[in-house]
């Protein structure tokens, strides 16, 4: 059986992020990577920046996989910036974006990830919480660094497509975000939620495409549940 190929967006990494090299980069962080040959795939990076038509960046491929990364331009969805804005990247938002939007008309299996939900949430009309700590109703989320991580479980709806990739209807979860949803975008479902009632997950209501704030990749190695998020999109595309 043919290996399913996986599109994953790198982000930025700025001049000095690498030690000795002078310019800037790109990256992924390795347990995205880990989790998705795992799980039977081959992971291909994507780079921003990219001016080739989105139906031929995608035309070799067979599922997306968007990852973590810094905050999606707050004008995108009609708001000013607020002081906590970190690491805008206008051309990945505007090449993430593109690519939902194809894999969303394409049929593309499409898994979502803290940034990456957040993303797909604006690409369909969705808007955001730019900053968590502003609003006292909202545990610990940690940090977007990552230096804080903080745990919790997520209450995922009963017959979602995300309890049945994850054969379970509560998962605990590995979180470092300072943003979330707000207004839920046009043709998704919020189907996974924390104690707090912040949206965990998102599902288009078509499709396979589904948005997870949390990171599963953190746990992945050694919680077949988080595994089991990264098999079922290598599954569905094995089948596209």
């Amino acid at each position: 059986m043919e290996i399913p190929q996986v599109a994953v967006v790198a982000y930025h990494l700025r001049p000095g992020r690498v030690s000795f090299w002078n310019v800037g980069g790109y990256g992924v962080p390795e347990n995205y990577i880990d989790a998705i040959r795992r799980a039977g795939g081959r992971p291909v990076l994507l780079l921003p920046g990219d001016q080739t038509p989105i139906e031929e960046v995608l035309e070799p491929f067979q599922a997306l996989l968007l990852v973590g990364g810094g905050d999606v331009e707050p004008s995108r969805y009609g708001q000013p910036p607020h002081s906590e804005i970190y690491g805008l990247e206008p051309d990945r938002d505007g090449f993430e974006i593109g690519l939902l939007r194809h894999a969303d008309r394409s049929g593309m299996p499409t898994l979502a990830i803290c940034r990456g939900m957040q993303v797909m949430n604006v690409a369909f009309g969705g808007t955001l919480i730019q900053h968590l700590p502003d609003h006292p109703e909202y545990l610990e989320h940690g940090t977007p660094s990552g230096e804080d991580l903080a745990r919790h479980d997520v209450k995922l709806a009963s017959g979602s497509r995300i309890a049945e990739a994850a054969g379970a209807e509560v998962l605990s979860c590995s979180t470092h975000h300072h943003q979330g949803v707000d207004g839920v975008g046009e043709g998704l479902s919020a189907t996974g939620w924390s104690e707090d009632g912040l949206v965990e997950a998102l599902e288009r209501e078509r499709g396979w495409m589904l948005g997870v704030q949390w990171h599963p990749e953190d746990n992945a190695e050694h919680d077949p549940a988080q595994q089991a998020v990264f098999d079922a999109l290598i599954a569905k595309a094995a089948r596209a």
